[in-house]
């Protein structure tokens, strides 16, 4: 199933998805720094790191919600999908609920405001699994007919298109 949201002729949704994954993977480890330094530096950074990645996860998740509406219900995929979807919002609201915690002092998190983070991290990465399932297990965001000569997607060809041979597969 093709994505229904693209940009230069790929999906907008996994584009947009590393960034709120690495932002959030890496406040986890300025936080673990912070934990075995106690430097007030490395807190701010997670804290902003958090931020960004809040943001980041909103601004993904509407590209993802309107691929996932394009399912065809009944589908593994549509059930994957939801399942997905619910587990990144839990993840958003997780992460958004250590970075509230961290509001009043962000170079001091307290030990709610980590354990949140981690949870939120151990749930990022069944969900960042799951999306994998979607892409490459269940071709979500894969154009019909790809094969590992499809022309590249700027070319304006179908992706079934076989360049070598002048003829649509």
């Amino acid at each position: 199933m093709e994505s229904k949201t693209k940009i230069v002729g790929h999906p907008i949704h996994p584009m947009l998805i590393v960034f709120p994954l690495g932002l959030f993977s890496s406040s986890l480890i300025f936080d673990m720094a912070y934990l075995a330094t106690k430097k007030k530096e490395l807190a701010t950074v997670s804290y902003w790191m958090l931020v960004s990645g809040l943001v980041g996860g909103m601004v993904a998740a509407p590209f993802g919600s309107n691929d996932w509406l394009h399912i065809p219900d009944g589908t593994r995929a549509k059930s994957v999908g939801m399942i997905h979807g619910l587990g990144n919002f839990a993840v958003i609201g997780l992460f958004g609920a250590s970075w509230l915690l961290r509001r009043g002092k962000p170079t001091q998190p307290g030990a709610a405001a980590i354990a949140v983070a981690l949870l939120a991290g151990g749930l990022s990465l069944s969900t960042a699994w799951l999306g994998g399932e979607m892409s490459y297990r269940l071709g979500v965001g894969v154009d019909r007919g790809a094969h590992l000569d499809s022309p590249s997607s700027l070319s304006g060809e179908p992706a079934s298109h076989n360049a070598a041979e002048g003829e649509i597969i």
